[in-house]
């Protein structure tokens, strides 16, 4: 980047704000973009003085289904905000903001009836996760209420050491028929942003591409997604963000067609295939692989 420290002070006395311009500076040092290609070992870019990103080509592990020492080379992983961060470099939270973990269901609906949708007077269940109920985001009431209650969550990855928060189930309204819109989940998932900056944490969206260009808006910072080579649409993501992590699935691409997939120019640099159930090792099922640097 051809740009003199003199020039760097002049557009400080303008209108960029300080954290932009120590961006820059750190651009000037390292003579590179802050979202280039940097070595496989390094797991975070800089946002601002206080938000990271994830380095685009670092190695990626997914562990919802329980943590565990991951492969060697990985340094961004990903776990349930229940479980302690990895320590490698980088650590997402797994935050479900649309809808209850199943473990947890009965105690919500409980303390929060009012915050799930309800049908005949009784939850209304996921059909693909029959032991979580999706969150009420039909209104602006609800959703304050659902951010209070979501913000602690988030608050607390940060204390626990994560540098990002990953908000599961954004596209619940369409698993929810008239009871939810894309509108009310836009505007929850927009809150989610603004709390996870203000705890200063970067915030990933999960699936739904066909919202992309909306939470990018919003303030998302990267992209985390499922199955996007299987669904034909890592394009989209990668329009709009400068990091996307891809998992697929040994039950949708399936292993044999894997090492192919890494070869093609329609994924993202950071992809990897992991069993249906993220399950750790050791446990019946399990696979990991991640496609060359």
């Amino acid at each position: 980047m051809s740009v003199s420290f003199r020039a760097l002070l002049d557009v400080a006395r303008s209108s960029i704000t300080l954290s932009a311009v120590a961006l820059l500076a750190t651009c000037l040092v390292d003579g590179a973009s802050m979202y280039s290609d940097a070595p496989r070992q390094s797991s975070i870019a800089l946002v601002d003085s206080t938000i990271a990103l994830p380095n685009r080509n670092a190695g990626f592990d997914y562990q919802l289904g329980g943590a565990y020492v991951p492969p060697p080379g990985v340094t961004v992983v990903e776990r349930d905000r229940t479980d302690a961060p990895s320590g490698l470099g980088y650590d997402i939270c797994y935050v479900n903001g649309f809808q209850t973990q199943p473990d947890e269901s009965k105690a919500f609906v409980k303390q929060h009836p009012e915050l799930i949708v309800q049908v005949g007077g009784k939850p209304f269940v996921d059909p693909g996760w029959p032991d979580e109920y999706l969150f009420d985001t039909s209104t602006p009431a609800k959703r304050a209420a659902l951010a209070a209650t979501v913000q602690p969550w988030i608050v607390g990855c940060k204390t626990a050491g994560y540098s990002a928060v990953e908000i599961d189930n954004l596209d619940s309204f369409t698993r929810a028929g008239d009871f939810l819109t894309a509108e009310g989940n836009i505007a929850l998932a927009t809150e989610y942003a603004r709390v996870a900056h203000a705890a200063g944490l970067a915030i990933a969206q999960k699936n739904t591409v066909e919202l992309t260009a909306q939470l990018r808006g919003a303030g998302y910072d990267f992209a985390i997604t499922e199955s996007c080579f299987y669904n034909e649409e890592c394009d989209g993501y990668t329009r709009q963000y400068p990091v996307v992590l891809d998992v697929e699935y040994t039950n949708e691409l399936g292993q044999g067609a894997f090492a192919a997939a890494c070869k093609s120019g329609d994924r993202p640099p950071v992809m990897i295939m992991r069993d249906k159930f993220l399950v750790a090792p050791g446990s019946r099922g399990y696979f990991y692989r991640s496609c060359p640097a």
